[in-house]
């Protein structure tokens, strides 16, 4: 027991003093006890240096379990004197699963404190508590001692990306890229009523005053008198269009558009211009979803992504914990019950924090070789009971290349992940359908891109940022931009078909959205906060966990005081 508490504590580099590990060791549960210490040190600003901890240290930290099973060494009462005993924090009984408030942590002075975000869907939110679980229990659902014999018959790979890359990086292949991207939004586009009657650039009259248009934008900009010039084109010419400031709606809407994004116009020009003339614009119309009905599932899905295995501010003890839950081996009879109808869990990238990404990343390695973390993932996931499928899909963290559509992280870097028989390995993005759910799984690198190309967004707000993605019908509408997109010859960013639920990650920041039926998840991560996201203010919501439960509800699982 001495050796597993101190090399617990030591491989995240934490020191105890010897009075800190009598209080430990005395406790009645010292494992546990040390798991929650470790996660409540981890998730402030210590994962730099190497942190000291005296009891001083764990008394002033909330919600320990510190009951005793006998004194603590060297702190007897006197004679005179009653013993004082370790009172357990006061909390509130369980009744079931009980859907609260997130906690707000007290955090060390120079880490930025998060603001308060209308997209984090604090109501669905449920606190995972520790429970006792029989040996039985714990037995029955660990993965290498029995095989599935859950039926995944209905698990379908509806688009994988994987081996139909085809780009030579010619500019040829560019113009292909934007060619196909035109043609499969424009066949979404003149489905709807006020664009079935569109036309070419080219086929506009000099005394046609109407215009109904399918166009992509190449340059949007603001006049000084505060209209907003778009300019368009197709493959037969291009155009200028007007967005008068008087006309608030259509403000609000030009705000957003963006670059490369492929839009309905309605406009108006004066009889006797010809067809490249400045237009009046009466309507801008995106290719948008069509509103879903909600799938009525009798298994459950999680979601989760930017789990950063290998990274020091990894949070190890948490994610334990959620795979622990997944066994049923943590959390009240009701949660357990949960766990138990999980079918699916979904990877969406960045699942090892990788070798080189950002500058300085060395510093807050704990596992400096890609391979090596991937063999730590395998250990960590490879302990999730085997009826559960897991679907893996790469990052920019992960070993796959910078260009999306990143195919799927090689098996050469991932050997071990590869040999688990309940893993999928697909590629970013890519859609499945779990016996009927369609899910499109997508990193979210393009949410960096329309941060900076509009000030309606945040990364904070992601779950606006996920809305656009579906008015828009594609991830990644701007090219060129922080997100690395390669020029093939299918442009396969596009929202071909509307899904039933939208997953992405990337942020590490929780947001959830519902959008014309369909489930805008943004899973978050199991990593604290970094230095790099410390210069950028990103301030992470760790060890929350997403889930689309029996009937398909959702709710979000938090294993992390």
């Amino acid at each position: 027991m001495t050796a597993e508490i101190l090399i617990k504590f030591a491989r995240k580099g934490i020191i105890l003093s010897p009075e800190a590990y009598d209080l430990i060791k005395n406790s009645k549960n010292p494992i546990n006890l040390s798991s929650e210490i470790i996660v409540k040190l981890k998730s402030g600003n210590y994962a730099k240096d190497m942190v000291p901890v005296d009891v001083d240290t764990i008394m002033k930290m909330e919600g320990l379990n510190l009951e005793m099973k006998s004194p603590v060494k060297d702190e007897k009462p006197k004679a005179e004197e009653k013993a004082v005993e370790l009172e357990k924090p006061q909390t509130t009984p369980e009744k079931g699963i009980e859907l609260q408030e997130p906690k707000v942590e007290e955090k060390p002075k120079d880490e930025i404190k998060p603001k308060v975000n209308p997209g984090y869907a604090s109501e669905h939110v449920v606190k995972i508590e520790d429970a006792e679980v029989s040996k039985e229990v714990e037995v029955k659902y660990k993965r290498n001692l029995t095989e599935s014999k859950v039926n995944f018959d209905k698990f379908k790979v509806l688009k994988d990306t994987s081996n139909k890359s085809y780009t030579s990086g010619e500019i040829g292949n560019l113009i292909e890229y934007f060619q196909n991207r035109y043609k499969k939004l424009s066949g979404i586009l003149e489905k709807r009523p006020e664009l079935r009657t569109w036309q070419k650039i080219n086929e506009i009259t000099e005394n046609q005053t109407d215009l109904n248009l399918i166009v992509m934008i190449t340059d949007i900009r603001s006049t000084k008198n505060g209209h907003y010039l778009i300019e368009v084109e197709d493959d037969t010419g291009s155009m200028p269009i007007l967005v008068s400031k008087d006309n608030d709606e259509l403000i609000r809407a030009a705000r957003n558009l963006m670059r490369d994004e492929v839009i309905g116009v309605i406009a108006q020009k004066r009889a006797g211009q010809s067809e490249n003339q400045l237009a009046i614009c009466q309507n801008l119309i995106d290719p948008d979803v069509p509103r879903k009905d909600r799938k009525e599932v009798d298994f459950g899905t999680v979601f989760t992504s930017d789990i950063h295995i290998g990274s020091s501010t990894f949070l190890e003890d948490a994610f334990v914990r959620f795979t622990k839950w997944l066994n049923g081996d943590y959390g009240s009879e009701e949660q357990r019950e949960m766990a138990n109808n999980v079918k699916y869990m979904i990877i969406g990238g960045d699942i090892v924090d990788g070798i080189g990404v950002y500058p300085n990343q060395d510093k807050e390695l704990a596992i400096k070789d890609i391979t090596a973390q991937y063999d730590e993932a395998a250990r960590l996931v490879g302990d999730i009971r085997s009826d559960i499928k897991i679907i893996i899909t790469p990052g920019n963290h992960d070993a796959s290349r910078v260009a999306e559509p990143q195919p799927a992280v090689p098996e050469k870097y991932a050997k071990s992940l590869y040999k688990l028989n309940n893993v999928e390995f697909l590629s970013n993005p890519s859609t499945v359908s779990l016996d009927g759910l369609e899910v499109l799984i997508y990193h979210g690198r393009g949410i960096d891109d329309m941060v900076m190309g509009s000030n309606d967004f945040s990364h904070e707000r992601n779950d606006l940022v996920m809305k656009e993605f579906l008015r828009k019908r594609h991830l990644a509408p701007l090219y060129g931009e922080r997100t690395p997109l390669a020029s093939e010859l299918e442009d396969h960013l596009v929202i071909d078909n509307a899904p039933d639920v939208l997953h992405t990650g990337h942020v590490h920041i929780n947001t959830y959205t519902n959008y014309k039926g369909i489930h805008c998840i943004n899973s978050g991560t199991f990593q604290t906060q970094t230095e790099f996201q410390k210069i950028y203010n990103i301030v992470p919501t760790p060890a929350e966990v997403p889930i689309i439960d029996v009937g398909g509800i959702y709710k979000q699982l938090k294993f992390i005081d």
